[in-house]
């Protein structure tokens, strides 16, 4: 077993096995193998411990990678995933789905000098599940019971993360949420080959074994208004995530056979958890060929399950170039082994078709001047359209927060100018004394490891505006 450190001068940084690609393209199973402990101890002493930690400084929840993967390598796992866990309520989660090529790994000073990123996000993973299985996580038990209460809405991972926190604190929280499961888009916007549904799930069962309480099937606006939970609750969080799908914009646009991303990704979750769909033709890719229009990680997520139901083809059109793309290029990669096409500079003009869609009609495009924020302007090369078959459409061109105020019945909420909710900085507390806001609904769309950091800072604000309450 490995304990020194700085071992990267004689040992290469190596991943998990990854299942042939043949064989995960036809499950929604995680694609990487368990490290062994040999291994995981071997790759976390690569580790230069580095006096200016620029992995933790790129981690949005700031962990202490560098301690942690010193504590791994030592054996000393159990000190590794407490210390792990003080900054991250999810670290199992984070280990598989983060993009570390694009935080921790990403700037880990090794990778700047060639040598090869530690592979944190594997060690972490690592470290996670030895914890899971011998047994060293339990509930979060308080020292003393507080009698504020907290309202959360959302039960995704701003809003599971405050809760986390504020249950430590004493608080009696209950979260709700309008789907049937908890975990928001741990659950239903994340396949399982990132993410396996049953490590969401213990995670949610932690938390109501540690005192949190769950209210599903629960749509605020429906059952309830936000004044209702305002007078249930002494504050109250609202981490709804944004789910409105960005429209495509072109001739076409409506025909059948054209999906959002998030609707076909939540309707295969459903299907994997064994959910029963209306129209489950609709949501299906098999037999199908298969045009999935963007290029970040969503888009890739869903040409990826469309790959595992057995479409005909997968091809996903992007605007830009690889180097271009928004997406975690590690993700590319796996879509390539699997059988994606991936067509680049390429943007839909129209989709073809009479009631149904039946192509996509594109044009290839030029990369031009950079725009104010660095990146090339995609310009159409006239002339150089063609038609790609395609029985199936999906967009993937990102979120926009839905109309809380309405939907709320809360006109009194500020918005800023992107439509998400305005909070004050440093306390998350939105234009309405009592009610924070954590998350996507604050931030827009992004990480899952940014909505803990969300979630986690809402907590102390919270904490901070009951304490001064009970003063």
């Amino acid at each position: 077993m490995a304990s020194k450190m700085l071992q990267f001068t004689h040992l290469d940084r190596s991943l998990p096995d990854k299942r042939p690609a043949a064989e995960r393209r036809h499950d929604l199973a995680e694609i990487y193998q368990p490290f062994s402990l040999e291994h995981a101890t071997a790759q976390a002493s690569r580790c230069e411990q580095c006096g200016v930690p620029f992995c933790q400084i790129h981690c949005p929840v700031a962990n202490n990678i560098p301690d942690w993967l010193m504590l791994a390598a030592s054996g000393r796992l159990d000190e590794a995933y407490a210390l792990s866990a003080s900054t991250n309520n999810f670290p199992e989660i984070c280990g598989r789905i983060c993009p570390q090529d694009r935080l921790c790994e990403g700037h880990c000073v090794l990778e700047q000098s060639h040598h090869g990123a530690v592979t944190i996000g594997a060690v972490e993973k690592h470290i996670t599940d030895t914890a899971w299985s011998e047994g060293w996580v339990k509930p979060r038990r308080p020292m003393a019971e507080r009698p504020q209460s907290v309202g959360i809405i959302g039960a995704g991972p701003a809003g599971l993360a405050a809760a986390d926190q504020l249950r430590q604190l004493g608080y009696q929280v209950h979260v709700y949420d309008r789907h049937d499961r908890a975990g928001g888009l741990l659950i239903y916007g994340i396949p399982g080959f990132k993410l396996e549904k049953d490590i969401v799930t213990r995670r949610t069962r932690l938390l109501e074994d540690g005192g949190v309480t769950f209210h599903l099937d629960f749509a605020v606006g429906r059952d309830a208004s936000l004044s209702d939970l305002r007078r249930r609750h002494d504050a109250v969080l609202i981490a709804t995530g944004v789910y409105k799908a960005r429209p495509l914009t072109v001739p076409g646009a409506d025909l059948a056979g054209v999906l959002p991303a998030l609707d076909y990704l939540i309707a295969s979750n459903r299907a994997g958890l064994g959910d029963s769909l209306a129209d489950a033709e609709r949501w299906s890719a098999t037999g199908k060929d298969v045009v999935v229009v963007g290029g970040g990680d969503t888009a890739m997520d869903c040409v990826r399950t469309a790959i595992r139901q057995g479409a005909r083809s997968v091809k996903c059109l992007y605007r830009r170039d690889r180097a271009n793309m928004p997406g975690s290029q590690r993700e590319v990669g796996h879509a390539e082994e699997e059988g994606v096409e991936f067509l680049w500079q390429m943007a839909p003009l129209a989709l073809v078709g009479t009631t149904t869609v039946s192509g996509v009609q594109a044009v290839r495009m030029h990369l031009g001047i950079a725009d104010p924020s660095g990146r090339q302007i995609p310009t159409a090369i006239e002339g150089s359209d063609v038609t790609i078959a395609a029985d199936l459409v999906i967009t993937a061109l990102g979120f926009d927060a839905e109309d809380i105020p309405t939907a709320f019945g809360a006109s009194d909420l500020a918005l800023t100018r992107w439509g998400t909710l305005a909070v004050e900085s440093g306390t998350q507390m939105t234009s309405v004394e009592g009610v924070f806001a954590a998350g996507d609904i604050a931030r827009g769309a992004s990480l899952v490891v940014w909505a803990i950091k969300d979630g986690r800072d809402a907590a102390d604000g919270i904490d901070a505006y009951l304490k001064k309450q009970g003063a």
